[in-house]
């Protein structure tokens, strides 16, 4: 269970600011729908999400574990560093929805932002190091959901009065742990 927790929580915390909550608030603005926008979320969140938590599982299968301890620990510290690089929105994401719909839209430019962003990245690392690729995905889904769903809802009047600083911070400091007891053999006790 605690890689539930974590996931869901670190990953809420990474992703106020983030590119997907911008293109939450975007979709938003533009198609005022909300049920649309937040099924998308949710589907594509599973999408990508799901593919990285089988990435991690296969490299837990694959890799020494010396080797993963080394890999993992420095990219949680990798990912704090990325956590404080404040993420901008390519218009191109959002001209898909003229033509998929709001659903459709939202399920593919969340999929494509997703990409390679670093709650991927996070996801692939969790579900690496806990072992529990079906827990982390479910905690990282819905991380992004308490995360964007108020942007759904509130918009940029909620993202104006977040201290982003501030959260960025404490996002970073969890990964940093993350990664400083991964170093350091905290998971030694689960085989790597």
């Amino acid at each position: 269970m605690e890689s539930l927790f974590v996931s869901t929580g670190v990953v809420a915390l990474a992703e106020i600011g983030d590119k997907t909550q911008l293109l939450a608030f975007i979709l938003a603005a533009r198609f005022k729908k909300p049920l649309p926008i937040i099924a998308g979320i949710l589907v594509a969140t599973l999408l990508n999400h799901g593919l990285a938590g089988a990435l991690g599982a296969w490299i837990t299968a694959t890799v020494t574990p010396e080797i993963l301890r080394w890999v993992l620990g420095l990219s949680f510290i990798g990912m704090a560093i990325w956590t404080m690089i404040p993420d901008k929105i390519e218009e191109e994401e959002t001209q898909i929805a003229k033509r998929f719909g709001v659903f459709g839209a939202t399920l593919v430019t969340f999929f494509l932002a997703e990409m390679g962003d670093k709650t991927q990245i996070a996801t692939v690392a969790m579900a690496a190091h806990y072992g529990t690729p079906l827990l982390v995905v479910i905690g990282t889904t819905l991380g992004m959901l308490i995360a964007d769903v108020p942007a759904v809802f509130v918009g940029d009047k909620l993202a104006a009065k977040i201290p982003m600083k501030l959260v960025h911070s404490i996002a970073a400091t969890i990964f940093a742990l993350l990664g400083v007891a991964t170093l350091l053999g905290a998971g030694a006790k689960l085989g790597f």
